[in-house]
């Protein structure tokens, strides 16, 4: 697939974004605290190229059956939507690409919602400056993978549910096996635009049921949060790249694509520049490795996020993946 030039989603630019907005120029940056501390980074190779996970996924028939009876745990949420459609939310497969600020949130909200087969997807490891806005990311765990953590706490929250977590990074090779076991719904909080890209054209492809989050970051006001038709967004730039990257593949090119998506009409905010860039330009403290395909140092800029935000932009999300798998719209 070609690369995509464009904004990536959650508020910075992908490494192989040739944008011409004036919001993805270049800015200045230096050396943070961290690394004069000779905070530690990981360079490893591409973990899920060594992973037998991928080449032996399960099938929906291999996956546990659903428990019998509804745990007192959901008493509130049965009250809410019914107990019919709890079991079949305790049935139901989700799987989630990207489990930053926004994927992170959306993973807990269904949890938290009695979904009982969650597939976790994301190739990054904790940063330190993830702790504004992801739950898994804690000074304690910097350097360790994003779904590792999360299905952890996955199970903390849902003990009876099947949760796979998967280090991997989505692209045309990797696509197969990360849509295995088929879902019942995806959610895509992906960054880099052409795995965005890709993912969002699979899943209209094959008819899997999926919603998309856009540009969350760069925002302060959660009131102008939306969902709807990517065809009807506004103002937000990557809803603007996605409507012509799928009206090129035939998706949108007349009307409706038939993919929803999460959006903010707030107009993007510039980047402040911290202290600590002021003097010697950006430097990336993330963990990484030498051939990430997202590394921050990749980036053309970096912007602001706020929790408030990320999380206001994945509630939206889980509550059209719950609304849609049990028919309460």
């Amino acid at each position: 697939m070609p690369e995509v030039d464009a904004c990536h989603s959650h508020g910075e630019c992908s490494e192989d974004a040739g944008c011409h907005d004036d919001a993805c120029d270049s800015t200045s940056g230096s050396a943070i605290p961290e690394i004069e501390a000779s905070l530690p980074r990981q360079t490893r190779v591409k973990a899920w190229e060594a992973t037998e996970g991928l080449s032996n996924r399960p099938t929906r028939d291999e996956l546990p059956p659903a428990p019998d009876r509804i745990h007192r745990r959901w008493d509130r949420f049965v009250r809410l939507v019914g107990n019919d459609q709890v079991r079949t939310l305790l049935g139901s497969h989700v799987t989630i690409f990207g489990l930053g600020g926004v994927g992170s949130y959306v993973a807990e909200a269904l949890a938290r919602s009695a979904v009982g087969r969650l597939t976790l997807v994301d190739f990054d490891d904790v940063c330190i400056t993830n702790v504004n806005r992801q739950l898994q990311a804690f000074p304690a765990t910097v350097g360790q993978s994003k779904a590792l953590l999360l299905a952890e706490r996955v199970r903390a929250i849902h003990p009876e549910a099947w949760v796979d977590p998967v280090q991997a990074f989505y692209e045309a090779s990797t696509s197969d096996a990360l849509l295995t076991p088929r879902p019942d719904f995806v959610v895509d909080a992906i960054d880099n635009v052409t795995s965005k890209v890709l993912l969002l054209e699979t899943c209209l492809k094959l008819g899997i049921p999926v919603i998309s989050i856009t540009g969350a970051g760069a925002r302060l006001d959660p009131t102008q949060i939306r969902v709807d038709d990517l065809s009807r967004t506004k103002v937000d730039p990557l809803a603007r790249v996605l409507r012509k990257e799928l009206a090129k593949r035939g998706y949108g090119a007349d009307g409706e694509t038939g993919l929803s998506v999460v959006f903010s009409e707030e107009e993007v905010r510039q980047p402040e520049v911290p202290e600590w860039d002021l003097d010697k330009g950006f430097q990336c403290i993330c963990p990484h490795r030498a051939d990430s395909p997202h590394a921050c140092e990749k980036r053309r800029v970096i912007y602001g996020t706020a929790t408030f935000m990320t999380a206001a932009f994945a509630m939206a999300a889980a509550s059209v993946v719950i609304r849609r798998l049990t028919g309460r719209n």
